[in-house]
């Protein structure tokens, strides 16, 4: 793998092989690698929410599912991918919280983010491959351009890769 570039929270990233995507402490929020295997264009979504229409004046489009998994398609698009080749690897959206069995709103955060991400790529005909969603741990992913691999390490568990 070449250089591996950092996606930050709420950001979002493309790259060509052979360099690769990272983006650390995924909890709730949930990472969307979209993978052209063909090219081998690469991106990364660290997405916060899953509905931008939700948020009052909010231009970073990179925090929603619903514009962020958009965007980061219409980058790809310009380095040469092709959208009906897209495959998806997600991971995060996790219920990093709990007090008792309280399952409200704000505590379903990473279960919101997980089932928007997955409605917005079926509607765009890109098909999910993998993922590593859901349960109560945080996760960091690494994804090799080279080998459309997806390295998922939390702390206290195995790595795996997906």
């Amino acid at each position: 793998m070449g250089e591996i570039i950092k996606v930050g929270m709420a950001d979002l990233k493309t790259c060509t092989m052979p360099d690769g995507l990272t983006t650390l402490g995924l909890g709730s929020c949930v990472g969307v690698v979209l993978y052209d295997p063909v090219t081998k264009v690469s991106g990364l979504l660290h997405l916060m929410l899953p509905d931008s229409t939700r948020i009052k004046n909010n231009q970073n489009v990179a925090k929603f599912a619903d514009t962020g998994i958009v965007e980061l398609c219409e980058q790809m698009k310009k380095m040469g991918a092709v959208q009906s080749r897209l495959v998806a690897k997600i991971a995060g959206g996790a219920q990093m919280f709990s007090f008792g069995n309280n399952t409200n709103d704000i505590m379903s955060v990473g279960k919101k983010n997980v089932e928007a991400t997955k409605t917005i790529l079926a509607r765009m005909g890109i098909k999910l491959v993998a993922e590593d969603t859901g349960l109560n741990y945080g996760r960091t992913i690494i994804f090799d351009s080279v080998t459309g691999k997806l390295m998922i390490r939390s702390v206290g568990k195995q790595d795996k890769e997906i």
